[in-house]
């Protein structure tokens, strides 16, 4: 990887949620009231912030993860899954209570619907924050979401800006954000759904002039992902470029966005350009619906090797 991209492996810092996954698959989510049988069950490792690292990790990055475990069951698992993946746990706190948690369900179409409940995570403070980005050495990237306090996260940021530290946010689950998140954000990157929620008058991202419009008013770099139409961003003049992704067929579209921030922020701190960068993060994403489950579903470490080839050759 080293060889392929001429270049140190970057470092990158997820600042950001762990949850524990607990997937039903079935034809179709019930009714309110109603009681149906599902097809299957799976317990994985999710959370925004530990699905980006992991992606990052296997991509062949250098991970630390900044985040608060509880003292439960499901936080001794999390922590060992960050060690087995070789992402570094130096600021992985521990606190009395249980960790976050994700209920998923997924629909025949790999359509998913998922309830957070953040549990340990919003035990995360500022100071936690600050404190890793000014102790870790040579960060190229550091990426945060909205399943942690705002406040902690902006912190983070801006710890990372007074050093120079390009930040990518993922503004998911979508909440309004703070100015003070907002400001401190280099990169905005939502979905369709978060995009159209962030606009002042919910467009979606469906024609150039709308996404334009909205990085003029944020006045940042914003990089929407689209689904199986791939991903659409900003560059540093105001012009518009689409990605379009991989065919595949979808199976399960659970922590698809996730893979892509994970493998955008590798490909941007490794030196790619940017337009390479999104390719990397359409091919991740692509490859990980076609299989079930969130961290489960994505690429190896061999597997993405395989992926940056294909994207820089």
């Amino acid at each position: 990887m080293v060889d392929s991209l001429h270049r140190k492996l970057p470092t990158v810092v997820v600042v950001g949620s762990t949850m524990m996954d607990m997937i039903t698959y079935i034809d179709t989510v019930p009714e309110s009231g109603e009681t149906l049988i599902g097809d299957s069950f799976a317990l994985g490792f999710g959370g925004k912030g530990a699905n980006q690292s992991v992606m990052a990790a296997r991509m062949g990055a250098n991970v630390y993860m900044v985040n608060t475990l509880g003292d439960d069951v499901f936080g001794d698992s999390t922590l060992k899954n960050f060690q087995d993946q070789g992402i570094n746990t130096t600021f992985v706190a521990r606190t009395a209570g249980a960790s976050g948690v994700a209920p998923i369900w997924v629909e025949k179409d790999g359509s998913n619907r998922i309830i957070c409940v953040p549990g340990s995570n919003n035990a995360m403070t500022p100071a936690q924050a600050t404190h890793a980005i000014e102790s870790i050495k040579d960060i190229d990237i550091v990426i945060g979401q909205l399943e942690i306090p705002q406040e902690v996260t902006a912190a983070a940021f801006r710890a990372a800006q007074a050093r120079g530290i390009i930040t990518i946010l993922n503004p998911a689950p979508f909440a309004p954000l703070s100015a003070e998140l907002l400001a401190a954000s280099d990169w905005v990157a939502p979905n369709e759904h978060e995009f159209a929620a962030m606009h002042p008058q919910k467009r979606s991202p469906d024609n150039d002039e709308t996404i334009k419009d909205l990085a003029h008013q944020l006045g940042k770099r914003i990089l929407v992902t689209l689904g199986e139409h791939g991903a659409v961003f900003t560059t540093s003049t105001g012009d518009i470029i689409r990605i379009p992704s991989p065919k595949v067929n979808a199976i399960d579209t659970t922590g698809a966005g996730d893979s892509f921030v994970g493998a955008f922020a590798f490909g941007l701190a490794s030196g790619l350009s940017e337009e390479l960068a999104v390719k990397l993060g359409c091919a991740c994403a692509s490859k990980s619906v076609t299989r079930r489950g969130t961290q489960s579903s994505y690429s190896s470490k061999e597997e993405a090797q395989e992926i940056i080839k294909g994207i820089t050759n």
